[in-house]
């Protein structure tokens, strides 16, 4: 069983950056793919980024493409997603997700996780 627990949300203006971390338990953090999620009140869950066992590949949706950034320390167990250049549609609760395996070609896909934390908040004010 692996648990995920992500910090860092809050309240920023437009323009303004956050980093969201995760932190992760069990003994074998570095090989699970990492991903990142967000939902809104009525809308589907959607992937924002993920990242491969060792960090050597990252996979971003287009519309944070070039805003955020994922990266990942295995000898920490942490996930990080540092968002920067913040707009109002970023506002939804995040989600830090863990694979019990390599992350295939439906890295974006929510089926492809195991283990899910509890969100954290993130809302951006115009």
């Amino acid at each position: 069983q692996v648990q995920l627990v992500e910090s860092g949300g809050g309240l920023v203006q437009a323009g303004g950056s956050l980093r969201l971390s995760c932190a992760a338990s069990g003994r074998t953090f570095s090989s699970y793919g990492m991903g990142w999620f967000r939902q809104t009140p009525g809308k589907e869950r959607e992937f924002v980024a993920a990242i491969s066992v060792n960090g050597g590949s990252t996979y971003y949706v287009d519309v944070v493409k070039g805003r955020f950034t994922i990266s990942r320390d295995n000898a920490k167990n942490m996930v990080y997603l540092q968002m920067n250049s913040l707009k109002p549609e970023d506002t939804a609760v995040y989600y830090c997700a863990a694979a019990s395996d390599y992350l295939g070609s439906s890295y974006y896909q929510g089926y492809e996780y195991d283990w899910w934390g509890q969100g954290t908040q993130v809302t951006v004010s115009s």
